[in-house]
Order: C-alpha cells, then structure tokens, then sequence
C-alpha cells in the first residue's frame, strides 16, 4: 500500500468537495479548482476526510494513489489557505516592482525585464528585495516562481541574483584566494 495514499485527507469547514465525470472539483473561500483523475482511483467521504483507494495493485495504479491523493490534499490546502513563494532579489541596483499586470525588474542586463503575471495569481514586492508569489495552484506558484528565478540564476562569488527565500547558495572564494 502507498504510504502517501493511505493517509486520509482532511477537510476543512467552508470547502466543498465533488467528484463527477472522472474529475475532482474543490470549491473553497479563495476560489475553485479542478483536476482529471484516472478510474483506478477511488475516494471515498467519511465524517470530514477523505480516503484514496486504488482498483488493483499494479505498479502504475500504485503510482497513481499516491499522486491523486496529493494533488488533492494542494487542491484542498490551495482554496482554504492558498500557496505563496518567497524569492529574493539580492546584488547592487537590483529591484523589481509591479506595474499593473507586470512585474519590472532591474536585474544587471542592459535594459528593463518585464515579466507578464499569470491569471490567478499576485505579486507583492517589498522595500528589502522581496518578491511575494501567491496564489491558489500549487503549480502554477512553483512554476511562475521559477521562471523569475531562471531570469537571473544566483551565482557563488558575490551571491547576486534571484533566488528562494529557503535557498542556500555556496559561496566560492574566486581567485584571489588561491594563492
């Protein structure tokens, strides 16, 4: 048995949960979401959680236990409280702020990058180099997040760049220390 899918989803008060047409649509205080699922998964309701079974036992079915088990725990999370990422925009003369729908940012290059946000998401960008994600799709958080950070990778020498708040960037010492 999954040790992933076997763990029951709790549901909290004020989110709605359906299951019709292989897809699973989650309807909370921040907003709605859907996702497909595959017919060798089950769900099944009991006094405010949620348990995944699977139909049989093959590896691609176990696979898929775990996998909709998660995607519906974010799902759950994503409309009662929502998803955020944190990233910092760190060297001399970098900034960034929002204008509108788009986010400017002076990151070292010869001109202005503007980044377009997505729909369902916002920014909110600190004095300190503070870049705030949120929104409530787990994935479109984490990928939005990442294509700013590609923008300018942090580099080991003098730590310049745009990285996660959690990150940690190994310093190197460059040439001077070689001696």
């Amino acid at each position: 048995m999954s040790r992933i899918g076997k763990i029951p989803v709790k549901v909290p008060a004020g989110v709605k949960i359906s299951f019709a047409n292989n897809t699973i649509s989650v309807d909370g205080p921040k907003g709605k979401l859907s996702q497909p699922y595959h017919d060798v998964v089950t769900f099944e309701e009991k006094s405010g959680e949620i348990l995944v079974g699977r139909v049989n036992d093959e590896k691609q079915t176990r696979a898929f236990h775990g996998l909709y088990r998660n995607l519906l725990n974010n799902m759950i999370i994503g409309v009662s409280a929502g998803w955020s990422r944190v990233l910092l925009v760190n060297g001399v003369g970098y900034r960034a702020e929002v204008k509108g729908n788009l986010l400017n940012m002076n990151i070292g290059y010869s001109n202005e990058v503007f980044v377009g946000i997505p729909e369902g998401l916002s920014l909110a960008v600190e004095q300190n180099g503070k870049i705030i994600i949120s929104g409530i799709d787990k994935q479109k958080v984490g990928q939005f997040a990442s294509e700013i950070r590609k923008l300018r990778l942090p580099e080991p020498y003098k730590g310049k760049g745009i990285k996660y708040e959690e990150e940690r960037i190994r310093r190197k010492v460059g040439k001077s220390g070689v001696k």
